[in-house]
Protein backbone atom coordinates (compact mmCIF):
# COMPACT_ATOMS: atom_id res chain seq x y z
CA UNK A 1 0.00 0.00 0.00
CA UNK A 2 2.43 2.26 0.64
CA UNK A 3 4.55 1.73 -2.50
CA UNK A 4 1.03 2.54 -4.32
CA UNK A 5 0.97 5.76 -2.53
CA UNK A 6 5.11 6.58 -3.58
CA UNK A 7 3.99 5.88 -7.33
CA UNK A 8 0.65 7.47 -6.96
CA UNK A 9 0.85 10.80 -5.31
CA UNK A 10 3.62 11.96 -7.28
CA UNK A 11 1.29 11.42 -10.65
CA UNK A 12 -1.37 13.44 -8.57
CA UNK A 13 0.64 16.36 -8.49
CA UNK A 14 1.93 16.07 -12.61
CA UNK A 15 -1.75 15.71 -13.26
CA UNK A 16 -2.33 19.05 -10.85
CA UNK A 17 0.23 20.83 -12.87
CA UNK A 18 -0.91 19.61 -16.21
CA UNK A 19 -4.55 21.15 -15.39
CA UNK A 20 -3.16 24.11 -13.96
CA UNK A 21 -1.16 24.53 -17.35
CA UNK A 22 -4.53 23.98 -19.31
CA UNK A 23 -6.72 26.22 -17.22
CA UNK A 24 -4.14 29.00 -18.32
CA UNK A 25 -3.73 28.15 -22.35
CA UNK A 26 -7.48 27.19 -21.82
CA UNK A 27 -8.46 31.23 -20.34
CA UNK A 28 -5.88 32.98 -22.61
CA UNK A 29 -8.47 33.30 -25.38
CA UNK A 30 -10.97 34.05 -23.40
CA UNK A 31 -8.56 36.89 -21.57
CA UNK A 32 -7.31 38.20 -25.01
CA UNK A 33 -11.47 38.69 -26.19
CA UNK A 34 -11.93 40.39 -22.77
CA UNK A 35 -9.56 42.94 -22.93
CA UNK A 36 -10.64 43.47 -27.02
CA UNK A 37 -14.28 43.40 -26.57
CA UNK A 38 -16.57 45.49 -28.15
CA UNK A 39 -19.52 45.05 -26.10
CA UNK A 40 -21.64 43.75 -29.18
CA UNK A 41 -20.62 40.41 -29.31
CA UNK A 42 -23.02 37.89 -30.80
CA UNK A 43 -24.43 34.67 -29.24
CA UNK A 44 -22.07 32.67 -31.78
CA UNK A 45 -18.85 34.56 -30.65
CA UNK A 46 -19.81 33.59 -27.19
CA UNK A 47 -20.45 29.96 -27.97
CA UNK A 48 -17.32 29.84 -29.92
CA UNK A 49 -15.05 31.03 -27.35
CA UNK A 50 -16.98 29.06 -24.66
CA UNK A 51 -16.56 25.54 -26.74
CA UNK A 52 -12.66 26.28 -27.63
CA UNK A 53 -11.93 26.73 -23.69
CA UNK A 54 -14.19 23.45 -22.65
CA UNK A 55 -11.99 21.59 -25.97
CA UNK A 56 -9.01 23.00 -24.25
CA UNK A 57 -10.49 21.44 -20.55
CA UNK A 58 -11.07 18.08 -22.18
CA UNK A 59 -7.61 17.86 -24.05
CA UNK A 60 -6.30 18.90 -20.71
CA UNK A 61 -8.40 15.89 -18.61
CA UNK A 62 -7.38 13.43 -22.04
CA UNK A 63 -3.78 14.12 -21.45
CA UNK A 64 -3.90 13.35 -17.79
CA UNK A 65 -6.06 10.09 -18.60
CA UNK A 66 -2.84 8.87 -20.63
CA UNK A 67 -0.75 9.67 -17.74
CA UNK A 68 -2.04 7.51 -15.64
CA UNK A 69 -2.61 4.81 -18.88
CA UNK A 70 1.30 5.28 -19.35
CA UNK A 71 2.22 4.62 -15.24
CA UNK A 72 -0.60 1.48 -15.50
CA UNK A 73 1.42 0.18 -19.05
CA UNK A 74 4.60 0.82 -17.46
CA UNK A 75 3.95 -1.31 -14.19
CA UNK A 76 2.72 -3.92 -16.71
CA UNK A 77 -0.62 -3.94 -15.64
CA UNK A 78 -2.04 -3.76 -19.22
CA UNK A 79 -0.86 -5.18 -22.84
CA UNK A 80 -1.11 -2.13 -24.64
CA UNK A 81 -1.77 1.87 -24.48
CA UNK A 82 -5.22 1.99 -25.81
CA UNK A 83 -6.55 -0.52 -23.20
CA UNK A 84 -4.60 1.15 -20.34
CA UNK A 85 -5.83 4.39 -21.39
CA UNK A 86 -9.61 2.73 -21.67
CA UNK A 87 -9.01 1.57 -17.84
CA UNK A 88 -7.58 4.94 -16.68
CA UNK A 89 -10.55 6.54 -18.04
CA UNK A 90 -13.10 4.78 -16.45
CA UNK A 91 -11.36 5.40 -12.87
CA UNK A 92 -10.34 9.04 -14.04
CA UNK A 93 -14.29 9.55 -14.76
CA UNK A 94 -15.03 7.39 -11.65
CA UNK A 95 -17.31 5.14 -13.87
CA UNK A 96 -16.02 2.05 -12.18
CA UNK A 97 -17.61 -0.47 -14.39
CA UNK A 98 -15.29 -3.33 -13.26
CA UNK A 99 -14.89 -5.32 -16.50
CA UNK A 100 -10.80 -4.58 -15.96
CA UNK A 101 -9.29 -4.66 -12.43
CA UNK A 102 -5.74 -4.49 -11.52
CA UNK A 103 -3.26 -6.45 -9.83
CA UNK A 104 -3.93 -6.60 -6.10
CA UNK A 105 -0.13 -5.06 -5.80
CA UNK A 106 -1.45 -1.82 -8.08
CA UNK A 107 -5.06 -1.67 -7.10
CA UNK A 108 -4.81 1.57 -4.77
CA UNK A 109 -3.76 3.65 -7.83
CA UNK A 110 -7.60 2.99 -9.39
CA UNK A 111 -8.81 4.83 -6.04
CA UNK A 112 -6.06 7.56 -6.33
CA UNK A 113 -6.41 8.21 -9.99
CA UNK A 114 -10.52 8.34 -9.58
CA UNK A 115 -9.75 11.23 -6.45
CA UNK A 116 -7.87 12.85 -8.86
CA UNK A 117 -9.92 12.80 -11.70
CA UNK A 118 -12.80 14.22 -9.92
CA UNK A 119 -10.61 17.07 -8.83
CA UNK A 120 -9.26 17.71 -12.22
CA UNK A 121 -13.19 17.43 -13.89
CA UNK A 122 -13.91 19.71 -10.92
CA UNK A 123 -11.81 22.44 -11.71
CA UNK A 124 -12.61 22.24 -15.41
CA UNK A 125 -15.95 22.91 -14.05
CA UNK A 126 -15.28 25.85 -12.35
CA UNK A 127 -13.61 27.14 -14.85
CA UNK A 128 -16.86 27.40 -17.69
CA UNK A 129 -18.72 28.43 -15.10
CA UNK A 130 -16.60 30.79 -13.97
CA UNK A 131 -16.84 31.95 -17.56
CA UNK A 132 -20.41 31.45 -18.51
CA UNK A 133 -21.15 33.15 -15.33
CA UNK A 134 -19.05 36.32 -16.58
CA UNK A 135 -20.45 36.09 -20.22
CA UNK A 136 -24.23 35.95 -18.46
CA UNK A 137 -23.33 39.34 -16.13
CA UNK A 138 -21.66 41.14 -19.04
CA UNK A 139 -24.39 40.26 -21.32
CA UNK A 140 -27.39 41.34 -18.24
CA UNK A 141 -25.76 44.53 -17.57
CA UNK A 142 -25.18 45.42 -21.84
CA UNK A 143 -29.06 44.99 -22.16
CA UNK A 144 -29.55 47.09 -18.70
CA UNK A 145 -27.15 49.95 -19.98
CA UNK A 146 -28.50 51.28 -22.48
Amino acid sequence: MFFDLLVGIPVMVLCLVLQAIFVAYGLRPYIRHMRRRTGRESIWHNTLLLSLVMLVMLLGNFVQMSVWGALFLALGEFDDFATAVYHSGVNFATLGYGDMVMSAEWRLLGPLEAANGILMFGVSTAVMTAIVTDVLKRAFEQRHQG
